[in-house]
């Protein structure tokens, strides 16, 4: 580890954690200054294929249910390719496990954008009834079913997957934990009992080979890519954007447990919350074996994002020290700086804040070199900076303190200049925690309201940003008939974007008043963070 002072080091860290001083500098060329000259033949069957977790499945605001407005999907069409398959989540409460953009809406119908005090009795009661609807329609009733689907989708990403998963997790897996925990009708434990698997069920449950074996999403993409000629291959562009999984569980439990024995053991290795960097990069070196077997013609591999940044997890008070990226403490957003009590509530510092970005940044390390190393090998992989756009868009690390932006900031072009569509908003949405009230939305913009996924212009940012790289690639846009090719710079259409997205153009209108209920609520009975801090 870097000599540093010993208020900046978490002494749980272990020694192959390169504690980082300064962030790891983006790279801005996808081709990591390699020329990779490629013979291109006939055009692949499968355009577009995706591997990855929540942020590719499309997941927000706690719940997967705008599969088709998620990024791989905003891609496909630009490219004019209508044939792209990917699930679909309904239920009579829109998504699994939780939608909390529909159930905020529907406090609002039922009792306005303020709940009065007398009334909080009813609005328990309302939410126990749509909870109880969710619950029932996803364990026993039609949304239990498994689909029957014929053909492999095209997006492969499961939320809450990491490396491993990717590597070996497969629908009948998933479909024999169901059988052995078969979910009980409990009054008071209304989140859907294994909801991670039955969402992958309906990525994964076409996935299967001639046989009826069940594929993992790496070997479902191969299948895929074998759809190919002898001279073309199955698939035109593979993004592969995983790894977030190994170290965002820190932030989902403010709790950090390094990766140790079992750690690629997917029955054991839940306890872990942050990946050793030699534990992932022995993941990634196993998956980054698996897509080389893959016939695409091009691959992007994403870097992980520095996850402390996510508005979930908040930076309490002012930063530590002036020029600092970090606060002292991080906890859940509807505590306020002036209820904050380490010793109360569920908290990370700021070591270890730092030890998770280091540990972050030597992951991307390892991705970047990975990329390197096949185009060395003449394969036409690019790397696509992830990690360099959230830090970019980090408005309390970086944007609204000067002082702490790194060296490389100005050489990068500074803040992430968003497109002119979204700079028009008002308020210009940011990566604060998103809030809004009777007269619309106050702050935020980027961040669906769990805090931590994004919303749909927000995946319309890593669209736009892939599509790039892709046309860097030689990969032809075309028109909705998909014959007629689109010349010049591909932009999305951010307009069409922010109308579809409800949380910009209708955000809900209790959001403040819902944020300073739980506030209240947990300052003076503890529950919803007592919950997490016996997690510790």
């Amino acid at each position: 580890m870097t000599n540093i002072s010993s208020p900046m080091l978490d002494p749980k860290t272990p020694p192959d954690v390169i504690v980082r001083l300064q962030p790891r500098k983006p790279v801005t060329d996808p081709t990591l200054g390699i020329p990779v000259s490629i013979t291109k033949v006939g055009t692949p069957k499968n355009r577009l294929v995706t591997l990855g977790d929540s942020i590719t499945q499309g997941f927000q605001s706690g719940a997967i249910f705008n599969t088709q407005l998620s990024y791989p999907v905003i891609i496909a069409k630009e490219l004019g390719w209508g044939e792209m398959r990917f699930p679909t989540y309904g239920g009579p409460e829109d998504g699994l496990p939780l939608n909390l953009e529909r159930l905020a809406n529907d406090l609002d119908k039922q009792f306005g954008s303020n709940i009065n005090p007398l009334e909080f009795v009813g609005a328990a009661l309302f939410l126990r009834k749509h909870l109880d609807i969710n619950e029932n329609y996803w364990e026993r009733d039609e949304g239990s079913l498994f689909p029957i689907q014929q053909d492999i989708n095209h997006n492969l990403a499961v939320y809450g997957w990491d490396l491993r998963n990717t590597i070996s997790r497969n629908a009948d897996i998933c479909i024999n934990v169901i059988k052995q925990n078969p979910p009980k009708d409990d009054f008071l434990r209304l989140i859907v009992e294994n909801h991670n698997e039955r969402a992958a069920i309906r990525t994964l449950n076409s996935a299967r080979d001639k046989n009826g074996v069940a594929l993992s999403p790496v070997q479902a993409a191969a299948a895929l890519g074998d759809e190919g000629t002898p001279d073309t291959e199955g698939i035109e562009t593979l993004i592969v954007l995983i790894g977030a999984n190994n170290a965002l569980g820190s932030i989902l439990t403010f709790n950090v447990a390094w990766s140790d024995t079992g750690y690629e053991d997917m029955d054991i290795n839940d306890k872990y919350t942050v990946w050793r960097p030699i534990h992932f990069q022995a993941e990634l070196d196993r998956l980054v074996a698996e897509v080389k077997k893959i016939r695409a013609r091009h691959v992007i591999f994403g870097t992980v994002p520095h996850i402390t940044i996510v508005p979930f997890a908040r930076g309490v008070d002012g930063k530590v020290r002036q020029g600092s990226r970090y606060f002292p403490f991080y906890t859940l957003p509807w505590i306020h700086d002036r209820d904050f009590d380490p010793d109360k509530h569920p908290n990370l510092t700021e070591a270890e804040a730092r030890a998770i970005d280091s540990a972050i940044d030597q992951y991307n390390d390892y991705i970047t070199d990975a990329v390197r190393q096949a185009r060395l090998e003449g394969r036409d992989w690019y790397l696509f900076e992830a990690a360099g756009l959230l830090d970019r868009l980090a408005s309390r690390r970086y944007l609204q303190d000067p002082a702490a932006k790194p060296a490389w900031w100005d050489e990068l072009g500074g803040a992430y200049p968003l497109p002119a569509e979204l700079q028009a908003l008002n308020p210009v949405p940011d990566s604060r925690f998103f809030l809004s009230g009777p007269n619309g939305r106050t702050q935020g913009g980027l961040f669906s309201l769990d805090g931590i996924h994004p919303t749909t212009i927000g995946y319309g940012i890593i669209a736009q940003e892939l599509i790039k790289i892709m046309q860097l690639a030689g990969v032809k846009f075309y028109q909705q008939d998909g014959t007629t090719e689109r010349p010049g710079d591909i932009r999305v259409n951010f307009s069409s974007l922010v109308a579809v997205d409800s949380l910009i153009s209708q955000p809900p209108r209790n959001l403040i008043e819902i944020m300073d209920i739980i506030g209240e609520l947990d300052k003076k009975f503890n529950i919803l963070s007592g919950l997490l801090k016996r997690n510790y």
